[in-house]
């Protein structure tokens, strides 16, 4: 109470408490007072003490106030207060007041207590669990928390989050948070939390984390955007650099495409601010990442792919020849175009055909070596263009052979300047960094390329006026002798152990000069100083290829006699010796560690990691080279060629035994597809004969159906009849009714004939009535028997339809059942061939019906047009008697005793008593 009076004013009553005694009042208010809002007051005074006194809060308070956050979760305000408390006790503030007792280390603070609060895990689930409230002065209190605490104890901390239910889960949705406060502290947690731990940077990466970092980029105006930008960058680099899973996640989600409108830079590039600079170098620094070197060749293929196609590699480029660009910039653009570039065809071509915006245009490469071979440039630049140049020419036989040729006498433009030409300026300049740089280039340009090696032994400078042109080999050789800085001849040596490795035509051209090895052994045999031991070890290699590639084709430089001459001037221990000194050399393990030449200073720049391959794999066997005498030589060269000779035995009958592998292969496959083909055929076969017997089912029940249907016919089919003796049987009818329907015809003509006779006996005498009855009777009577005949054809030619589509439809059934029922063995060759036979006689009687049906056609005409003259004649006869009803004659009435009857009903009631 003495301390809340003070706090309030009022006079104290005696002696002032301790800041020790008043904490432990208010730790023992917080544990033991049943009112909220007494709790409340007594943490809200822990915080505003937590700074000053934060040992004593630290060590009283802290367990109280993790039971503050289990009991009261229920009150934002004291739960935010008991988070802001550990806040501050565990954080190490660079601007707090020094307590009591300086002598302790404040980080030794921190991590004390951020120890003892972890070592419950429960607690950290618990400031997890804290996250979920929405209320700001809960969450953000409880996210600074937790971000204090990785920093402290980072690994331990990330083992609880890792195992906790839905730990990762619950911070990536601080990212969604619309309170850009908690949102910036959430991205600042998350890159402490991703720090060196692959497991939580995959469960990260598969939270969505990627869409949400771009979207958040994007949003704050990517390069121009501010500190949040830089935040998400490197939270993404976090995630992505060396986590194989995480970088093709990233390709596979196509967010490679989403990084293009990043570099845009507009014409105007003057004004860069310091976060704009950041911003761009952490998102090249991106780019690098996932194209490093280190990465696997696949994925590193695949990035280099989709960048080129997006468009991202051209935009690069663009920046590369931009002017205005900061330094920093530049650089760091050169190095990521050269990983990009580095190993792919199609990117290398693409950046070999880039022109730099000048008058007249220039390659990008060689407006890059103008500024590698340029000592008034920054070395950082210099370094990262021969870095590009390095990575144009990695795995890139077609640009090594387009530099190699500018060198040539017969492709150099005098009017232009040409890469070799400026390659041979560096070389043989006076600035020492720009002959150790052209040296390393021009290596490059020859790396594991034989034919580039022997065309540039053509290459000829002309050193003076006067003087005759020396080779470019000759010019480097005569460069060592002349005691250059250590430097250049470190350079000239690495381009002349690279340039006759593997060549023996080289190393002849090299021992032809008289001068060279005496010059390489005087400098090994010397006891020189710790300079001078990297130029022994070098000279050493350099000789040792002579000895290891020499093909022997000077008599005075065999392989022989240069190991009798090391072993007699230098002695054959003393030249491993000194061949040990490169590798023992401190910057060899440097340069050996990544492609792209890093060195804190222009003087340490000495090795070339291409060069380090080179001395690792030529040591040994230079050694072993050495120590050989000349008759285990020879039996070293009978041994080789007898296991030459065997070999090519042995790779004759692995070249007969792959035939006969392939051969056999091949009969395998075969055997197997005859095996499924007679499997398809047997399943084929049996299909057809149950379709086959199922076509006979049919045709026996169809049989019987029409043998019910044509009871009146005559005669019974046989059993084993097919379909076409049923049509002929058919057809046979129809030929009998044809026959019928003649004879009919023929009866008719010959009664028209005796009617017609009769007609034209009553025509004269007109005056005669009983005459002229008769013939209207006649004529009715004939009219008759014409609509009897008429109706008889038509009925007849109404089943000749029927008939005929009946026919048809035999015949279509017919021809579906033949082209069914025809198997694909061979084993059903005699049934294929009677159903052919069938099908063939079943054709030729259906066009001899054709032929029956079409002359029955054309006597259905003639009957036609026979009756339609007996209707003309018919209709004259009834205007006779409509003549003679008019002038009603005495006679008429007298025959058929009636006056009442019409002459009509007379002529169709009483035909008879007409005749």
């Amino acid at each position: 109470m003495n301390f809340f009076r003070g706090v309030m004013g009022g006079q104290p009553a005696g002696p002032q408490p301790s800041g020790a005694e008043t904490i432990q009042k208010l730790c023992d208010r917080v544990a033991s007072s049943t009112l909220l809002e007494d709790r409340r007051d007594a943490v809200r005074a822990l915080k505003s003490l937590s700074k000053k006194y934060r040992l004593e809060v630290g060590t009283q308070a802290m367990n109280h106030l993790l039971q503050i956050l289990q009991t009261d979760r229920s009150d934002s305000e004291i739960i935010g207060y008991a988070l802001d408390t550990l806040f501050n006790i565990i954080c190490n503030d660079e601007e707090e007041e020094q307590d009591e007792n300086p002598q302790k280390q404040v980080d030794d603070l921190g991590v004390q207590f951020t120890d003892k609060l972890i070592q419950e895990p429960e607690n950290v689930t618990l400031l997890l669990t804290m996250l979920e409230e929405f209320d700001f002065h809960v969450r953000w209190p409880g996210v600074k928390l937790l971000t204090i605490l990785l920093k402290n104890q980072c690994v331990q901390l990330q083992a609880i989050i890792l195992v906790s239910p839905m730990g990762v889960s619950r911070l990536m949705d601080l990212l969604a948070d619309s309170r850009e406060v908690i949102r910036n502290d959430g991205l600042l947690l998350l890159q402490q939390l991703t720090k060196n731990n692959a497991a939580i940077q995959k469960i990260v990466a598969f939270e969505n984390a990627f869409e949400r970092l771009l979207d958040i980029i994007t949003e704050e105006g990517s390069s121009d955007g501010g500190i949040v930008v830089e935040d998400c960058l490197i939270l993404l680099l976090n995630l992505l650099r060396n986590n194989s899973s995480n970088q093709n996640f990233f390709k596979e989600g196509s967010y490679i495409q989403r990084m293009k409108p990043w570099f845009e830079v507009g014409d105007d590039n003057s004004g860069w601010s310091a976060q704009k600079v950041t911003n761009l170098h952490l998102m090249l620094q991106l780019v690098r990442v996932m194209v490093s070197p280190t990465n696997s060749p696949g994925a590193t293929a695949s990035c280099q792919k989709s960048m080129f196609q997006c468009g991202l590699l051209q935009q690069l480029c663009t920046i590369l020849m931009a002017t205005g660009v900061p330094a920093d910039i530049l650089t760091e653009t050169i190095n990521t175009v050269s990983e990009v570039i580095r190993g792919s065809q199609v990117n290398q071509d693409f950046f070999a055909s880039v022109n730099a915006p000048s008058n007249p245009p220039r390659p990008a490469i060689v407006v890059l070596l103008m500024s590698m071979v340029n000592e008034r440039q920054p070395f950082v630049l210099r370094c990262a263009v021969l870095y590009c140049f390095q990575c144009f020419l990695y795995r890139n036989q077609k640009g090594q052979g387009e530099i190699v040729a500018t060198l040539l006498p017969s492709t150099i433009d005098a009017n232009s300047i040409s890469a070799g030409q400026l390659l041979c300026g560096g070389l043989f300049s006076a600035d020492s960094l720009s002959n150790w740089c052209a040296a390393v280039a021009l290596a490059h340009a020859l790396q594991d390329n034989l034919t580039q090696k022997e065309q540039l032994l053509r290459v000829q400078l002309a050193t003076s006026l006067g003087k005759p042109p020396v080779s470019l080999l000759q010019q480097c050789t005569n460069i060592l002798s002349q005691g250059s800085k250590v430097q250049t001849r470190v350079g000239l040596l690495m381009l002349l152990c690279t340039w006759i490795s593997n060549c023996p035509i080289a190393v002849t051209h090299f021992l032809h000069n008289q001068e060279n090895v005496p010059f390489l052994t005087g400098q090994i045999s010397e006891n020189l100083g710790e300079d001078e031991r990297l130029v022994q070890g070098l000279c050493a290699l350099l000789l040792g290829i002579c000895i290891y590639h020499n093909d022997n084709s000077l008599e005075n430089y065999t392989k022989e006699k240069l190991k009798q001459l090391i072993e007699k001037r230098i002695g054959k221990e003393n030249f491993v010796e000194k061949l040990s000194f490169i590798t023992k050399h401190e910057l060899y393990s440097r340069a050996a560690q990544k492609p792209q030449p890093v060195f804190p200073s222009p003087e340490q720049m000495l090795f070339d990691h291409e060069f380090t391959k080179l001395v690792k794999d030529l040591e040994g066997v230079i050694t072993k080279a050495v120590h050989k005498s000349s008759e285990e030589e020879k039996k070293e060269e009978e041994t080789k060629k007898t296991i030459e000779q065997h070999d090519s035995i042995v790779t004759q009958y692995k070249e007969l035994i792959r035939e006969q592998d392939s051969q056999l292969q091949e009969l395998r496959e075969q055997v197997s597809s005859m095996s499924s083909q007679k499997e398809l055929m047997q399943s084929s076969l049996a299909q057809q004969l149950s379709q086959i017997q199922q076509h006979k089912d049919q045709y026996n029940l169809l049989k019987l159906k029409l043998g019910k249907d044509s009871q009146g016919q005559a005669g019974s089919q046989a059993d084993g009849a097919q379909v076409n003796g049923l049509q002929t049987e058919e057809l046979g009818q129809l030929r009998e009714e044809v026959e019928e329907l003649r004879r009919q015809q023929a009866t008719l003509h010959s009664q028209l004939g005796e009617k017609e006779t009769l007609i034209s006996t009553l025509k004269h005498p007109l005056h005669d009535l009983r005459l002229q009855c008769i013939k209207v009777c006649v004529c009715v009577c004939l009219h008759q028997e014409l609509e009897a005949l008429r109706s008889q054809i038509q009925s007849q030619q109404a089943e000749i339809s029927q008939l005929q589509t009946e026919r048809t439809e035999l015949l279509r059934r017919a021809e579906a059942k033949v082209t069914d029922n025809i198997p694909i063995i061979h084993d059903n060759d005699a049934e294929v061939q009677g159903l052919t036979e069938g099908r063939a006689g079943m054709e030729q009687q259906l066009a001899s019906a054709t032929s029956t049906v079409a002359i029955l056609q054309a006597e259905k005409a003639k009957l036609q047009g026979e009756l339609q003259e007996s209707k003309k004649e018919q209709d004259d006869l009834l205007i006779i008697l409509y003549c003679l009803r008019s002038s009603k004659m005495a006679g008429f009435n007298l025959i058929y005793g009636t006056s009442t009857y019409k002459v009509s009903h007379v002529v169709f009631v009483c035909p008879p008593r007409c005749t």
